[in-house]
């Protein structure tokens, strides 16, 4: 498990879809004070295209060009680490060229030709975990990238449906999913909480109430990082603001969950 994923635990963070710059340095220096109080390593997430959204007009993001750039930015002024989600095999070189890690939608934890251009990038590997998928379809996905040449992979646990439009978290996955494939495996708590087409218009919306229970669930579980969206305030959030964290409650439930995994697995290591 050695590389980018290897300094457990590990937090990914930041908003579903970047903003202007404002907004997203903001989060971003947040993010690195955290990282710095709690010695944590942490990750800043972003995505440039929200390309699975459930209407046609749904806000899609700021576009590759523009998207890289506001990652770069944020790299560039706060020594942060930065990854997002690819959605073609075409994206793949000109992403690879700006963040230091790619990471691979649930819906798109399938899709060979992606996978295989994300290990052969040079990058980093987060593989979210389909919502339909077992723990053990995920080696499949893993060894795609790894036969790719991608050696620094990482899956995350985002919860599976088992019903209409909502998604439950098998905890026992952490588990299997490591056993299985061998790499980290983080938990993406704000995506657990997801209510695909229960909001208005027939977009998702979410419970954000339930992050903290089934985040410190996953601590003491085995997950090897976390994975949440944040933002200042979701509610203006042009995507997932029903599920995305408040930035300011962030750090106390990093703590918590820290603590919960500490005396669960040992102390926090870098």
């Amino acid at each position: 498990m050695a590389g980018f994923w290897s300094s457990a635990p590990v937090l990914v963070a930041g908003p579903c879809a970047l903003e202007r710059d404002e907004i997203n340095l903001a989060i971003a220096e947040t993010l690195a004070g955290l990282g710095e109080r709690l010695a944590l390593k942490v990750v800043y997430k972003g995505s440039f295209d929200k390309a699975n959204r459930a209407r046609p007009g749904s806000p899609r993001g700021l576009g590759m060009e523009r998207g890289l750039a506001a990652l770069a930015a944020v790299r560039s002024q706060t020594g942060l680490p930065v990854l997002t989600d690819v959605h073609e095999s075409s994206q793949v070189p000109a992403v690879a060229a700006v963040v230091d890690a790619l990471q691979i939608p649930a819906l798109l934890s399938r899709q060979t030709d992606l996978l295989t251009a994300a290990g052969q990038s040079g990058r980093a590997v987060n593989i979210k975990k389909g919502q339909s998928m077992a723990a053990a379809d995920m080696s499949g996905a893993v060894e795609k990238v790894r036969n790719a040449g991608g050696a620094d992979v990482a899956v995350t646990e985002r919860g599976t449906f088992f019903g209409y439009g909502d998604l439950v978290v098998d905890m026992r996955n952490f588990l299997r999913i490591r056993a299985e494939t061998q790499v980290p495996v983080l938990f993406d708590a704000t995506h657990a909480v997801q209510q695909s087409g229960r909001g208005p218009g027939g977009t998702s919306a979410g419970a954000r109430e339930f992050v903290p229970a089934l985040l410190l669930a996953a601590a003491a579980a085995g997950a090897d990082g976390f994975f949440l969206e944040v933002h200042p305030d979701p509610a203006s959030a042009p995507s997932d603001g029903g599920t995305m964290w408040p930035l300011a409650d962030l750090e106390p439930l990093i703590e918590r969950a820290l603590e919960v995994r500490s005396r669960i697995r040992g102390p926090v290591h870098a």
